[in-house]
This record gives C-alpha cells, structure tokens and sequence, in this order.
C-alpha cells in the first residue's frame, strides 16, 4: 500500500508538471491540483493493474510497429485516466488532442522517473 501511495504522490507531480508546460493540457477543479491528484490517481491505478497486461499482449503489433501501438495505448489509458476522474470526482485533467497526450506522456515519464529516483522508489 506504502508503495501505491507513493506512486501516486510521484504521479501527483509528474501530472502538475504536464499540466505546466504543456498548454494541450488543463486542470479542472478548484483548487486545480485537485484534479491533477485526481488524475494521477487514475493514473496509478491503471498503471498497477492493467496496462501490464495490455502492453504484453499488444507486445507483438508493438514490435511490428516500432512502438507506435504503445503510444496509442499510453493515449487511451490517458484518455480513461480523465474521462474517470472527471467522471467519479468532477474534476481532472483534460486533454486537448492525441499529440498532446503523447507529450504529456513523455513529460510524465521523464519526471516521475527523476522524481522516483530522487526519493528512492
């Protein structure tokens, strides 16, 4: 549990990141990092459950791709991650486009990983 609760917290701000650099991206709710902490939850909690699962069995069409099956998949689980949060708790993040999901992606992944490893996770 210690460790999805860090997760989460290493998401919160990975999430508050993207939202800050990328203007594709908005935070809705008051105050705003409600939504960015209601984001990252859905987040986590695809990214524990899952997105495992799908990245291995789309293994293969990813391959064949160069990769381009798994920035779908990391836009779709974006997509879902907000369409929950806006939908369970009114608040979230939105997102203006495929391309700038993608990017938020790679932003969320650069600073979580910096972050991660910063803390020790």
């Amino acid at each position: 549990m210690d460790h999805f609760i860090s997760r989460w917290l290493i998401l919160t701000v990975a999430a508050g990141v993207m939202v800050a650099v990328l203007p594709g991206m908005h935070a809705i709710g008051e105050p705003p990092v409600l939504g960015i902490a209601a984001f990252a939850l859905f987040m986590a909690l695809i990214n524990a459950s899952i997105k495992p699962i799908i990245h291995i069995i789309a293994l293969p069409l990813s391959i064949v791709s160069f990769g381009l099956v798994a920035l779908v998949i990391n836009w779709l689980f974006m997509q879902l991650a907000s369409w929950l949060a806006l939908s369970f708790f009114s608040v979230g993040v939105t997102i203006d486009g495929f391309v700038w999901s993608v990017l938020g992606s790679l932003v969320m992944t650069i600073v979580s990983g910096v972050v991660g490893g910063i803390i020790g996770d």
